[in-house]
């Protein structure tokens, strides 16, 4: 009986710091991708350049793929001005030291200083580099 419980005490502690664990490294993900959020819609540069990766590939929902340095400077010139980003369904599955982000975005925008909506699906791929997640993959697809 002792060693029954023992069983049960040791196996619920595995699975419960295993889930913690997994855990923490979902909500740094959660707390880049928001910071992500909130650097777009500021356009803040040092933000976005902070967050990407050096290899960003960040694919737009009508085909168009641009590099870190197109990505931050389109956002930071204006051509791509989120107004507001909502977004939902959010979904981060951790494998090794890369997450899998998916969610639904809904937002308005004012690219290039013409007004519009953005409803699209995202697919993220992020990286834990020295402690620190980066933005590696993004693309988008309308909905």
């Amino acid at each position: 009986m002792k060693k029954t419980f023992a069983f049960l005490l040791i196996t619920c502690f595995s699975v419960f710091n295993s889930t913690f664990a997994q855990s923490k490294d979902e909500a740094a993900v959660a707390s880049a991708v928001e910071a992500l959020k909130k650097a777009m819609i500021d356009a803040d540069k040092a933000a976005l350049e902070s967050l990407t990766d050096e290899a960003l590939s960040y694919g737009h929902s009508n085909g168009k793929i641009e590099d870190k340095a197109e990505f931050v400077r389109a956002i930071v010139s204006g051509e791509s001005d989120f107004v507001t980003i909502n977004l939902t369904e959010q979904t981060i599955k951790i494998v090794g030291n890369a997450a899998i982000v998916r969610h639904k975005l809904a937002g308005t925008t004012n690219n290039s200083g013409k007004p519009g909506t953005a409803n699209l699906a995202l697919l993220m791929v992020w990286q834990k580099q020295k402690g620190s997640w980066k933005l590696l993959a993004r693309q988008a697809v309308k909905i």
